[in-house]
Order: C-alpha cells, then sequence, then structure tokens
C-alpha cells in the first residue's frame, strides 16, 4: 500500500514486521518507517538491538503482553492505535517476526478500517525463518519434509490446546511450534499418541539470531526435559521433524564464533 497523503487529516498506522531479533534483518521499508514514525507502539519481542534504531525523542508505548501478565488489553490496543491516528500521527505498529504470522496484525487492521484509518503492512522474517537460517536447519528439505506447517503452542486466556493432532503427526511434513514452551509436554504426548516417533529430532530456539540465541536438541520422547533443565525463556520456537537431524552443532557453533550474529551498528 503506498504512504497516504500528507494532506490527509486522519494518521496513518504502518503495522511493521521487526524480524526475529537481528537488526540486519530488517527490511529497507521498516527501518525508512520506524524512523520517520511519531510514535512508535511496541511488542515485548521487539528486541533491544531493534529499539535503539529509533530516533531519540520519538514517543514509545510499550504494550507488550507476557504469559499471564499483560500491560494493554487487546481490545485497548486497537483503540490506542485509532486515537493515535484520530490525533494526526503517523504511527509505526512493530511487532516481532511477521505481523501477520500469529501476530495479531489483522485483528488491529479490521479496526483501523473500520474506524477509516489508512493502514499499510510491512512483512517481517518470522521466528521459524530466522532459527531456520542461524541454525543451518532448513525447514524443508528432499527426502525429509515436503511442507512446513505453523501452529501456535498456546491458545489465549489458556484456553484447550485444541490442534489437528492427527493431521500435524505427519513424518512427511515439518512442524513448527511457536510459544509452545509452557505446553511442550502435552504437545509432544498428543503427537506420540497419534504416532508421531518417539526418537524424531526436535530443536528449540529461544531468542533467536541475537547475542541472547538459546538452542536445545533432542528427540519428541526427551525434549520437554531438555527445555526445562535449560530453563529456556520464552518465548521458545519448536522445530519438529527429521530435517533437525541435518543439524551439525560442532560446525554452526564454529561458524557462529568465527561470524557471531550478525549484530550491525547502525548509523
Amino acid at each position: 500500500m503506498n504512504d497516504a497523503s500528507p494532506t490527509q487529516s486522519l494518521g496513518r498506522v504502518f503495522l511493521i514486521g521487526a524480524g526475529p531479533g537481528d537488526p540486519e534483518l530488517l527490511t529497507v521499508k521498516a527501518l525508512r518507517l520506524i524512523r520517520s514514525a511519531d510514535v512508535v507502539v511496541f511488542d515485548r519481542l521487539v528486541s533491544p538491538e531493534i529499539m535503539a534504531l529509533i530516533p531519540q525523542g520519538t514517543k514509545l508505548i510499550d504494550v507488550g503482553k507476557m504469559p499471564k501478565c499483560h500491560k494493554m488489553a487487546q481490545g485497548d490496543i486497537n483503540a490506542l492505535l485509532v486515537n493515535l491516528a484520530r490525533k494526526g500521527l503517523m504511527v509505526a505498529r512493530l511487532k516481532g517476526g511477521d505481523p501477520l504470522i500469529f501476530g495479531r496484525g489483522s485483528e488491529e487492521a479490521e479496526e483501523l478500517y473500520a474506524a477509516g484509518v489508512t493502514v499499510g503492512y510491512v512483512p517481517g522474517i518470522t521466528a521459524a525463518q530466522g532459527a531456520a537460517s542461524v541454525t543451518g536447519v532448513p525447514l524443508t528439505h528432499r527426502g525429509l519434509a515436503t511442507g512446513v506447517r505453523y501452529v501456535t503452542g498456546h491458545r489465549a486466556k489458556d484456553a484447550l490446546l485444541d490442534l489437528d493432532w492427527a493431521s500435524l503427526a505427519s513424518p512427511e511434513t515439518t512442524l513448527v511450534v511457536y510459544m509452545g514452551a509452557s505446553n511442550i509436554a502435552e504437545i509432544s504426548m498428543r503427537l506420540q499418541a497419534e504416532g508421531m516417533a518417539p526418537d524424531l529430532p526436535v530443536m528449540a530456539i529461544a531468542s533467536a539470531t541475537t547475542p541472547r540465541e538459546e538452542r536445545v536438541v533432542g528427540t519428541l520422547a526427551d525434549i520437554t526435559g531438555r527445555v526445562e533443565a535449560m530453563m529456556l525463556e520464552a518465548p521458545v520456537l519448536f522445530i519438529i521433524g527429521r530435517v533437525v537431524s541435518l543439524y551439525e552443532e560442532i560446525s554452526i557453533a564454529r561458524a557462529m564464533a568465527c561470524e557471531g550474529p550478525g549484530m550491525a551498528a547502525y548509523a
């Protein structure tokens, strides 16, 4: 969507994907908009390295959600965005990953459209892609996975995790579980009950692409204990499938030691 005319009475809201955390993985458009915004409304998953790119003096509003602790309910966030736009401001609504993949961007857009506010989307690299890029674990690979599925491992208000377990337990598909740390024991059990092999490899990764990144590799049968022992901080992404067998911890660790995550300094 093209930027709205500066003579328009209402402001504009851009739903911007901040990517997995490494500032070098931001799009050029995302960087331009967060640097020119009047106000940045940001989530908890936006990394401090991304936040450091916002010019001093820009108004910042933290609406981040943590498990069982929401600074602001989703309805209030929607209303906030409408009110800011009605003041004629250019708003950067900054979200971790991509705003249209478990980011509730479409819910916010609906409210803004209904209020007559111009909305633009700026895609971001989602966590699964970021994790694949830094670990070397592909999401698809000939002979190992013919497809990939993204699912949420957590429901709002701790509702029942009513996923289609039978369809998810396909050995031909890579299963990526977002926000699944608190429910990984149930997820593992339900997948095994549907025939997924206990020794199927699994990778858990937290804060992918940032200096705080942590990884755990195990199997469907033991990943719960391994994640608990490592005390990974949520949100944790899980990659479940035969593609994880390609992970070579020693060679990847050496590459990271030489090059490090791409944490470029921006002037």
